[in-house]
């Protein structure tokens, strides 16, 4: 696609991960690219980024607006290329058809969807659409988990047999989960969909593989009133302003001045309130959380996420017939309390030498990836730096999305297939949970191999 023929973009759901993809179509990727429309159900939001388009293209025309019933009207007048689909999980399907059954480029933010019913109907529109799927696996993109992808295939370690994964979410950015509308599991999925469906989707892209079998445990442990009570701690109220003002779950809304105007002043309109106390009720997903997966090629992954860590990162070891590869990543060392920012997505920073760091921490930001082969040392292994979003991922996602045309020899491009690949291993976990039992993933029914291909392709 070249400069003189940029694309129309229509973006449906305007909460805040699709600023992302708004402000580079608005300025670093303008020339590639331009914002024809929004759709969304609550107007204050659209307004919000209306003042964001006037303040960052000044004298553009902004995109129209669409409430959420008129979508397709949307689709008939602005008439995109292409349509960015960043509402709640659960209605992602329903987008992302529309737009393959009209032949658009649809650009999906992950996980692609929730439950086998909605993941088959994306596999049907597809499979017979003129129009293609780009699932925003950001985490792909990181220098560190791209090295790993690049010794993995190199063969350093010879035939990966077995990955151990482990996923923290501290007292911030895993509390913050179960403010929002991602504590309602029929709208997330749960996190083994919402958030774990990055981590499943770097495992197989690591690998080359696909999931056959998925075992999991699960419950929640930590937050909502049962367990607060059982533990004596008293945080009574509905949301989280209710709080005591020295609670360390309280986060004020109105302090902040983007979330403020993206839904605290949004909250007459549909009710939706952003910051519900993490220790009321009804919450319904989980926040520990255990996953065993069997693949196609025999590799076993032993995986764990848990939302109330006192640090945040995560650790993922490769043993492999000829060696070992470690990653060790801290993305926060510490949760002080309430006063940090409330907007979690902003501190995923790569940086190996984190100046924030004090040298008497015994835990510093950072990443630390080690190669270890049969009959020799242990060796640490430079990761290139990165800056933004998702250690360094945002960006090159960007890139990626929006202007390449070209090569992607290590296969970062995620389409619709390993989409499903990823929200298989999520929906089989939530059977698991459940009945106590392996789930198949040949089960759901789903097409995650390419039947062009040897295994699996993107």
């Amino acid at each position: 696609m070249s400069p003189a023929s940029p694309r129309r973009y229509a973006v449906v759901g305007t909460g805040h991960r699709s600023e992302m993809y708004i402000r580079a179509l608005l300025t670093s990727h303008a020339d590639v690219g331009s914002l024809v429309a929004w759709c969304d159900t609550n107007p204050v939001r659209m307004h919000y980024y209306d003042e964001l388009a006037a303040e960052l293209a000044p004298g553009t025309a902004l995109p129209a607006s669409y409430s959420a019933d008129q979508f397709e009207q949307m689709l008939d007048e602005a008439k995109p290329d292409a349509l960015i689909v960043t509402t709640p999980d659960y209605l992602h399907s329903k987008y992302i058809c529309a737009g393959l059954a009209r032949g658009l480029r649809v650009i999906s933010e992950k996980p692609l969807t929730t439950d086998g019913e909605k993941a088959r109907a994306i596999a049907d529109a597809a499979s017979t659409s003129d129009g293609d799927v780009t699932v925003t696996f950001n985490y792909r993109y990181s220098p560190r988990n791209t090295l790993v992808k690049e010794l993995i295939n190199s063969g350093e370690i010879g035939q990966v047999t077995s990955v151990h994964f482990e996923w923290l979410l501290d007292t911030g950015h895993g509390a913050d989960y179960f403010r929002r509308w991602h504590r309602e599991k029929d709208k997330s999925g749960g996190l083994l969909i919402h958030k774990a469906s990055h981590h499943f989707d770097l495992v197989n892209w690591w690998l080359a593989d696909a999931p056959r079998t998925v075992t999991a445990l699960g419950a929640l442990r930590f937050y909502g009133a049962e367990n607060a009570r059982a533990r004596g701690d008293h945080h009574p109220g509905v949301t989280s302003r209710d709080l005591a003002a020295d609670d360390p779950y309280r986060i004020d809304l109105a302090g902040n001045d983007r979330l403020r105007r993206l839904y605290l002043n949004a909250e007459h309109v549909d009710g939706y309130q952003r910051d519900r106390n993490v220790f009321g009720e009804p919450i319904t997903i989980e926040d520990t959380m255990n996953v065993l997966v069997g693949y196609e090629r025999g590799t076993q992954l032993t995986y764990s996420l848990y939302a109330y860590a006192p640090w945040e990162g995560y650790r993922v070891a490769f043993n492999g017939t000829r060696g070992r590869i470690e990653l060790d990543v801290v993305e926060s060392p510490h949760r002080a309390g309430k006063d940090e920012e409330i907007d979690p997505s902003a501190r995923h920073e790569e940086a190996n030498n984190d100046k924030d760091s004090k040298p008497s921490e015994a835990r510093t930001r950072g990443s630390r990836l080690l190669l270890q082969r049969h009959w020799e040392r242990a060796r640490e292994i430079p990761i290139p730096e990165g800056r933004g979003g998702h250690g360094g991922g945002d960006a090159r996602l960007l890139d990626d999305i929006f202007r390449a045309d070209g090569d992607d020899p290590l296969g970062h491009r995620a389409g619709w297939r390993a989409g499903l690949r990823s929200v298989a291993i999520g929906i089989c976990a939530n059977e698991s949970m459940i009945t106590g039992q392996s789930v198949p993933v040949a089960s759901l029914g789903l097409p995650i191999l390419d039947p062009a291909a040897t295994r699996v392709s993107a």
